[in-house]
């Protein structure tokens, strides 16, 4: 714990445990449901569809956030336009643009012979680099993650459960696909400096999966994956600092780590023995003994 010692180590830690933090949060509402829609694959393709917008950012002196966003954002519009109606199922939709943006953004990176530096930081992100103009863009993405969630909570809940159903009910399922297809992008674009496009997805999923065997209500399942994300960011720090591995990485490892350790810690507290309660006396009988 030097870096305690030194003011510019420490502003640079605290900065990376808030930003993480926030992270955590943001990863902990989207990732529950992508877990109970089993959409996955959807925030891994959204994280490298994001490599040609953030490419073409760097090269044209804009900020990567804003290429991430425009890239992800017409990622997901494409995935709706070639999912209406059903013509092309959701995975073979995400599979055709995964692949081609992906392939798009290497293009793009080598036609610069001077960016590999930087999609290091693209893939594996660099959560040590977050600043505190940062820590307010994680801040209003926490906002809106949240309002997001609670404002299309009942379309969520109609389109992971039952969508035809739910159709019939005018609880309309369609609007709960889109909506969480942004949500998603928005806790991918909003994570990636921290984990890194290719690590984000373990901090989506793993704490959203970890926290599912320990709750029963969908709010609470967000509360404890946010907290099982915040737990892997400080321990992913520490580890970094004192092993000297990459601190996205660390996290997103610890992420991921959390779902085994959750379902082998469910599993022995079910299989626990149980003390048997000491009998219980029968009660005195209230009627009068006979008499001989």
């Amino acid at each position: 714990m030097s870096w305690l010692l030194d003011p510019f180590s420490a502003s640079f830690m605290l900065h990376a445990l808030v930003g993480g933090l926030l992270v955590a949060g943001i990863c902990g509402v989207a990732g529950t449901w992508v877990v109970i829609r089993g959409s996955a694959f959807l925030g891994e393709a959204l994280a490298h569809g994001m490599v040609p917008g953030v490419a073409l950012a760097a090269l044209l002196g804009f900020p990567s956030i804003l290429g991430a966003a425009v890239s992800a954002g017409a990622m997901a519009t494409g995935v709706g336009l070639l999912t209406r109606n059903r013509r092309l199922s959701d995975d073979t939709a995400i599979a055709l643009l995964f692949v081609g943006m992906l392939a798009l953004g290497v293009l793009i990176v080598s036609r610069s012979r001077s960016f590999a530096t930087d999609l290091t930081a693209v893939l594996f992100g660099d959560v040590l680099a977050i600043r505190g103009g940062d820590l307010v863009q994680l801040a209003v993405a926490v906002l809106l993650t949240v309002a997001l969630a609670a404002g299309f909570h009942r379309s969520f809940v109609a389109l992971a459960f039952d969508p035809a159903k739910a159709a019939t009910l005018g609880l309309r399922p369609h609007v709960g696909r889109i909506a969480v297809t942004v949500l998603v992008t928005l806790a991918v674009v909003s994570s990636y400096q921290a984990v890194g496009s290719l690590l984000v997805v373990g901090l989506l999923v793993g704490p959203a999966a970890a926290a599912r065997p320990w709750t029963s209500g969908i709010a609470a399942s967000m509360a404890v994956a946010a907290g099982i994300g915040a737990v892997a960011v400080v321990a992913g720090l520490l580890l970094s600092w004192h092993a000297g591995t990459a601190a996205g990485a660390s996290i997103a490892v610890l992420a991921v780590a959390s779902y085994p350790l959750s379902v082998l810690l469910r599993a022995a507290r079910r299989t626990r023995p149980v003390t048997a309660a000491p009998a219980v006396p029968p009660a005195a009988d209230s009627t009068p003994l006979l008499r001989r």
